[in-house]
Parts: C-alpha cells; structure tokens; sequence
C-alpha cells in the first residue's frame, strides 16, 4: 500500500471520497478505481465496529488507503481503527493547538496510544514490536478539520503541532459558523486563510467538493488534498445518468 502521509506531506494533489455504506464491496470498487484514498464517514454514517473492520480489510486487498472521519476526538474513537489497519483519521471541528495535540495523542505511540500489534495493523502480532511502533507513528495521517470560525484564530498554531497532516476545511459547517452563504465571498477568504496557514509551516491544506469541476481551481489556490462527494453520490449519479441515457 502507498504511504499516504509521504504524499500529503509532498504536496502531491489527491482525491478521494467519503464512503458512507458500510460495504466492504464498496471500498473495493473504489480502490480499482484508482482513487489515492477513501474516508469511512462515522460522523454522518452508519458505520459500526464490525463493518469498518471489513472496510478496512477490503482496502488493504486493494492498495486503497482508508481513513475514517471520526465522531469525537476521543482515543477510544481513533486508536481501534488503527489497529484494524486503517491509515488514518479525519478529526471533526479542530478549534485549537491543544486539541490537535489530544489526537495526536490517541494516534501516536510515541505520545501515549495504547500499545498492541495483535490486530491486522500489526500482522496480528507477527511484525516485530520495535518497527511496527515505528512504522505506524511515521505513516499515519491526521486531517484536521477546520469547520468553526472560532478555529480561523488558531491556525498557525494548530498547523505546527508536528503530527497535523493537513488543515481540511469542511465548508458547509463552517460556513454556517460564519453566518454566510457557501458561495459567498467571506467563506473563499476563511479557505484561503487555512491554505496559507497551512504552508507556512509547509503542510497540506485539504478541501472537500461536491464538484470534481472545481479541484482545479482550488488546486490552483494550493489546496492539494480533495474529498469529492461519496459513495452515495457516484451511485446517485450515475443511475440518473443511466436512466436518463435511457429515457433519451
């Protein structure tokens, strides 16, 4: 499997998806279909213990990294989908350096997780304890998203603590949290502020789309790692494409 991190963390521009049915057909599909990485969406979906586990069997099958947006930022939320071999996290509603850093904590074995390399992540016990600690604090990512205003006055602080991977702004929260439209003017400046944040200290500023029309032009603006609608989505879509292909 590719080491995501290496490419986040060189700027490399990637795109992956939500996945919101708890399928592991699903991640396999999308793994031939080349995407760089897919996100496991337990904040808005129902995806239980047992489904990700799957999930993350069936990406590891195919070379597909898979990361999970958690619910909360608790180490009992993001230390189990490690050791099923997931290849990272996506933390909701990041507001301050300290926070950053409490995950950091629940993802890291050098600042505190849990130690055991008997799940899948850790070759269920056959890796050898030393290099497989090593291994994981080096290749998993932590997404940190940006969806409050409150955080807009912490990002040159949550950006270097050193185990942020990126800065991803989530733009319908937060421009809710803004009180502006989500093609308004004030949502573009608040985006541009995380990007330029995040390259200060030369990390990755992520964004999610709806529209894979618009990758370009952020990408553009230096935004390099891309969530592009979900599962549910290319499977909508493409039906009314097909029925209306159909009905033609």
């Amino acid at each position: 499997m590719t080491d995501l991190r290496a490419r986040v963390r060189a700027g490399e521009r990637l795109t992956g998806c939500f996945v919101k049915t708890p399928s592991p057909q699903v991640v396999e599909l999308l793994g031939m279909a080349g995407m760089d990485f897919v996100v496991a969406d337990r904040e808005h979906a129902p995806i239980g213990t047992g489904a990700l586990d799957l999930m993350a069997l069936a990406g590891r099958a195919v070379g597909l990294p898979l990361l999970i947006r958690s619910r909360t930022a608790e180490a009992a939320e993001i230390w189990p989908a490690l050791d099923m071999g997931c290849s990272g996290v996506m933390v909701p509603h990041v507001r301050t350096a300290a926070e950053a850093r409490a995950v950091a904590g629940a993802m890291k074995y050098a600042h505190g997780r849990g130690f055991s390399p008997s799940g899948r992540a850790g070759g269920y016990g056959s890796l050898p304890a030393v290099d497989y600690r090593r291994a994981q604090d080096e290749t998993t990512v932590f997404l940190a998203q940006i969806e409050d205003a409150a955080a807009l006055e912490h990002l040159d602080e949550i950006a270097a603590v050193p185990e942020v991977d990126a800065l991803f702004v989530g733009p319908a929260d937060l421009s809710l949290s803004l009180g502006c439209a989500a093609d308004a003017p004030e949502l573009a400046a608040a985006i541009g502020r995380v990007t330029q944040a995040a390259h200060r200290v030369r990390k990755a500023a992520g964004l999610f789309v709806t529209d894979p029309a618009s990758i370009a032009a952020h990408a553009a603006r230096g935004v390099t790692v891309f969530v592009c609608g979900s599962d549910q989505g290319l499977i909508l879509g493409g039906a009314r494409r097909l029925m209306a292909a159909a009905r033609a």
